[in-house]
């Protein structure tokens, strides 16, 4: 057993001895079917807080010949499996954290050779009686090793592309970096698996292709591995019931992520937080700051501003994710700064229609974040000043949310403000803070057509009155009120009984100016009945 050559168990059983842990032993399943063929090479990109180390370390202790797993892994899914004792605990299994490496290293050429020394000084210590040709040399003293025993190896790399983080620009060292991986891994009979997690997919940095022979699992594209991406819906929904937490708010913060065959997956350390802390909040930024993505939303591509305002509001967008450099510099349209999003989770890509949205609550608020510091004129100012729009509804005071409207108000190349749904992006983000209380939906069914917007309270704040919004475009507030009662919109709301708001919003092209007019009324059987009669 050593430190990095077959090492123990133990960070495996931290996970499954914390408060919460999920069965994701089925990913052995998977890297046990492609041990030894042409499949060996796996490569598994995910954003910050989604389990890859967890995963990692799995790995680790379950290949592992330096450790007996076979307790730790009897009560899981994978136990079950016909290949379970066949490769419990039977592999040389080298384990490294590249990211650790290259803390305690100047360069790239320091990392390497710190690597190599190492791992040599583990196998010579494991074995003492192979006869070594250069011992020096990492992959010809495995490649020893293997001949004179016939022990193949599991090579694990946990934070891979690190270099590529941290040396963005440095092309030389990203390309020694790669020239030693390739030399370590491609090729090799004594390779059986070689498993290596990161952020940014692998395949085209620059024109060196490297590490060619990896099958990449990614954020786009998770194929077979998609529910090992983060937390299913059921194993969300028996957490809920666990801890006695409201799905659909669970549901509405932490889920977003959906694949061709996972419909839904949730972001696996917010939700763990959520339920170890028994309150929904934004956990996200305990591990990265809204800075973070500032610096990719204040790009000036044209038309990146324009998508993240349709994004807020909760609209999808479209992105071509093929010109991707898959690193964290070279960018050369909005398409690509939207495709970076997606590898670091701040962006969910519907593969089908090739469209992007933000996931969910949690990241939203991220993005109000970064917008609110950032230099956007009277969007930011808007987003600042969101909770006090919302309060001047509650205190049905039209002209303070006129004036908000117009501050939210944004011009824009291909988003024209020149129609009612335009008008709905800017209401949206307006009303940005009612996500905090409210459920928000757009073109909601009512009794004779859709309304515009209807903000339904949450659980825990029915004692917020529903808002009913109805916008028009060149023509009256008091017009778009009319509307609602006219064509009994709020009849939907039958089950939600309690105080209602109506807003009618109007923009006049002509002077340029926003109109606003709020009636309160009481959702039950008589309100309805006063309503319809006016």
């Amino acid at each position: 057993m050593g430190i990095y050559l077959n090492p123990d168990s133990s960070r495996f059983e931290e996970a499954v001895n914390s408060d919460i842990y999920i069965d994701k032993t089925g990913l052995l399943n998977y890297t046990n079917s492609v041990l030894h063929t042409m499949q060996k090479y796996i490569c598994i990109s995910r954003p910050r807080r989604f389990g890859k180390s967890i995963a990692a370390n799995m790995l680790a202790a379950y290949y592992s010949r330096g450790c007996d797993a076979r307790e730790l892994f009897s009560q899981f899914e994978i136990a079950k499996s016909d290949t379970f004792e066949k490769h419990l605990n039977q592999y040389n299994t080298i384990f490294i954290n590249m990211q650790e490496m290259l803390s305690r290293s100047k360069n790239v050429q320091e990392l390497v050779a710190r690597f190599q020394k190492l791992i040599i000084r583990e196998l010579k210590s494991e074995y003492p009686e192979v006869e070594y040709f250069d011992e020096d040399d990492l992959t010809l003293c495995m490649q020893d090793v293997y001949v004179q025993t016939k022990q193949t190896f599991v090579i694990i790399i946990d934070e891979w592309d690190c270099i590529f983080r941290e040396y963005k620009t440095d092309r030389e060292a990203q390309e020694k970096y790669l020239d030693f991986l390739r030399d370590l891994l491609k090729d090799k009979a004594y390779i059986h698996l070689a498993y290596m997690t990161g952020i940014l997919p692998i395949k085209k940095y620059g024109t060196h292709s490297a590490l060619n022979m990896f099958d990449e699992f990614s954020m786009i594209d998770p194929g077979p591995l998609a529910c090992y991406v983060g937390f299913t819906e059921e194993e969300v929904k028996g957490l809920c019931e666990q801890y006695q937490m409201d799905m659909g708010e669970v549901k509405s913060w932490y889920d977003g992520y959906s694949f061709e065959k996972t419909l839904s997956i949730y972001s696996p350390r917010s939700v763990v937080n959520c339920m170890r802390l028994g309150k929904i909040g934004n956990y996200w930024n305990q591990t990265e700051t809204f800075e973070a993505l500032q610096v990719y939303i204040d790009m000036n591509f044209e038309g990146l501003k324009d998508d993240v305002l349709s994004m807020i509001a909760g609209n999808s967008v479209p992105v071509n994710i093929g010109n991707f450099a898959n690193d964290m510099s070279t960018f050369h349209t909005e398409d690509d700064v939207l495709t970076l999003l997606i590898h670091l989770g701040y962006a969910a890509y519907d593969y089908d229609n090739k469209t992007v949205q933000i996931p969910n609550n949690e990241v939203r608020a991220e993005y109000v974040n970064s917008v609110s510091a950032s230099d956007w004129g009277e969007v930011s100012k808007a987003l600042k000043i969101s909770a006090d729009t919302l309060e001047a509804i509650w205190q049905k005071r039209p002209k303070q949310v006129a004036e908000a409207v117009r501050q939210a108000h944004f011009e824009t190349s291909h988003i024209q403000y020149n129609d009612e749904n335009a008008l709905s992006y800017t209401i949206s983000l307006a009303l940005y803070a009612a996500r905090n209380f409210y459920t928000v939906h757009r073109e909601f069914p009512g009794g004779k057509g859709f309304a515009d917007l209807v903000f339904l309270p949450r659980k825990k704040f029915i004692d917020k009155p529903a808002l009913v919004v109805e916008l028009k475009w060149d023509r009256t507030a008091e017009g778009a009120i009319n509307q609602i009662k006219r064509n009994e919109y709020c009849r939907s709301l039958k089950d939600y009984q309690g105080n209602l708001l109506l807003v009618g919003i109007n923009y006049d092209r002509k002077t340029k100016e926003h109109e606003c007019v709020i009636e309160e009324i009481n959702n039950d059987l008589e309100g309805h009945s006063a309503m319809w009669n006016r």
